[in-house]
């Protein structure tokens, strides 16, 4: 093992832990059954998408394990294990775009399209669990709570993650391992 992987997989594992105790221990939380929305309890795994495929699909793996461990509803680990797509979607695609982080237009237009995703996988997952018939409540819930509430939800998330990202990226060592360059 390189040390390139040995600092990839530390990092990964503060990742993890960090993706699983914010919305443990947030103070800011917004529950409107069936949903959640917790600031900044995506951010680990969008940091993650800007390192490395392997570091995005390590943590947002490694997050759903620990949501499963820690006793949260079926529900809410099920819509956790649905950031494995986006996560890793979107780490590929930096793969193959790593100037992205200097242009704001192409940022914006990554945030929204892992917006779009994540509500649309997590519109998917709500939708199997909690349609009961009552077709004015399964609009609001799937399309307007989850389906709005995820893009805005994410989007906050993600401007979080651009500064700690902006921060972590003045170390050497991440801007080695890194597939995002920022100006």
């Amino acid at each position: 093992m390189t040390n390139k992987n040995v600092y990839q997989l530390s990092l990964t594992a503060m990742l993890v832990a960090i993706g699983i105790i914010i919305p443990i221990i947030s103070p800011i939380k917004i529950t409107i059954e069936p949903m959640s929305f917790t600031l900044a309890s995506h951010v680990a795994i969008m940091v993650a998408i800007f390192i490395s495929k392997e570091v995005a699909l390590s943590t947002a793996l490694g997050t759903t394990v620990g949501f499963l461990l820690a006793g949260f509803p079926l529900p809410v680990v099920l819509r956790a294990f649905t950031h494995v797509v986006w996560a890793y979607g979107a780490a590929w695609y930096i793969s193959k775009h790593k100037d992205m982080g200097k242009s704001g237009k192409q940022m914006f237009l990554l945030n929204l399209g892992i917006a779009l995703l994540h509500a649309l996988l997590e519109m998917a997952v709500t939708f199997l669990y909690f349609t009961n018939g009552d077709s004015v409540n399964m609009v609001y819930m799937i399309f307007g709570l989850t389906g709005i509430g995820t893009i805005l939800h994410s989007s906050v998330d993600f401007i979080i993650s651009i500064a700690v990202w902006k921060v972590l990226c003045q170390n050497r060592k991440i801007q080695t391992i890194s597939n995002l360059k920022m100006s």
